[in-house]
């Protein structure tokens, strides 16, 4: 008889096909966070003790795992959830243009500067100011970032009148700022004012219990919009899913099920586990996290012909940013053999 998706969170190995049924409400713990591992709601009595005050928060965590959620958590809980929540990805804009997103520049400011434009720090005013990949914000520009977070205040481009924002900032970042720091790449006063109220958000991983919900909402989700009717996952996929260890985490979980949707005919799930090389390995297996990532990501690049952007890119398939897969490259020294090189210009 098949199991019910409600009775995956105590089963470890499926025997029988399993009922996706449809997302229960109490899944859904807090502002479209889904999952009741303890970890999770680790970090929702976190996210819930810092909202109603305007302190700084800073969360930290892997790519793929939601911080933006959370960062829209945290206003939507907080005083300020009736102003502006203004976000700026500060890997997604040129150098050369961050301090004009950030701080808005005057007509003539600089070639181009056709007309006066309003920053996002101006912008988000009484509201919050998201920060999202703060660690790829440029040295040149922190002792800017750090006035704001202290004085509230800030000039535009070509404009020497001080201006003054009352907007609370939330940072996210996937790297390691203490390293950084250390490393004299990100500025030591700029981290500790960051580092106010510190969320760290776990990987999924680390909550395999939750997969399985997250699984039977995605899979709910993609069905309604795509007008099929899909009630049922293979015990085997389904054990499959949940030993494999999600280096792109709920992103990589997300696209995946998306495509299974679309590959799904009838009510079975047809999850293309071809592309997920550790799904057949057991969790905890004798491979360090790096290791894993390190093989994921090169298979999946090898598996892409080397291309990195666009639709049928890795990173698109590992549920990245092109931006976030280019950084792992380096940082796990993964570098691109001569014979791809026909694929430069999509890097």
């Amino acid at each position: 008889m098949p199991l019910a998706c409600s009775e995956l969170q105590t089963a470890k190995h499926w025997k029988s096909p399993v009922l996706l049924g449809v997302p229960r409400p109490e899944d859904t713990i807090c502002e479209g966070m889904v999952g009741q591992s303890a970890v999770l709601r680790n970090v929702v009595m976190q996210l819930e003790t810092v909202a109603p005050t305007d302190s700084t928060v800073l969360i930290c965590g892997e790519t793929g795992t939601g911080k933006e959620l959370i960062a829209r958590a945290v206003h939507n809980l907080s005083t300020r959830r009736a102003h502006a929540f203004v976000k700026c990805n500060c890997a997604a804009i040129p150098i050369s243009l961050l301090e004009s997103e950030l701080f808005g520049h005057e007509k003539g400011a600089f070639t181009g500067a056709v007309a006066q434009r309003i920053g996002r720090f101006e912008l988000a005013n009484r509201g919050t100011m998201f920060l999202d990949e703060i660690g790829e914000a440029p040295l040149e520009l922190q002792p800017k970032l750090l006035r704001v977070l202290q004085e509230r205040e800030f000039e535009r481009l070509g404009n020497s009148r001080t201006q003054r924002t009352d907007s609370r900032l939330v940072a996210a970042t996937n790297a390691n700022l203490p390293e950084m720091v250390d490393t004299k790449r990100f500025r030591a006063d700029l981290f500790y004012r960051l580092n106010v109220f510190p969320i760290q958000i776990p990987p999924l991983r680390d909550r395999p219990e939750d997969i399985p919900v997250l699984i039977t909402h995605f899979v709910h989700d993609c069905a309604r919009r795509m007008h099929r009717t899909i009630k049922v996952i293979a015990s085997a996929t389904m054990d499959a899913l949940v030993r494999y260890s999600w280096p792109g985490n709920i992103r990589e979980l997300q696209n995946l099920i998306e495509r299974a949707v679309i590959l799904s005919s009838g009510e079975l799930l047809q999850v293309p586990l071809s592309e997920i090389d550790e799904a057949s390995k057991p969790r905890g297996a004798q491979q360090t996290l790096e290791e894993a990532e390190r093989a994921h990501i090169l298979a999946t690049l090898k598996k892409t012909r080397w291309i990195v952007s666009g639709p049928r890119g890795a990173a698109n398939r590992l549920g990245m940013k092109r931006s976030t897969l280019q950084f792992w490259m380096k940082k796990l020294g993964i570098e691109r053999p001569p014979e791809s090189d026909e694929a430069t210009h999509l890097m």
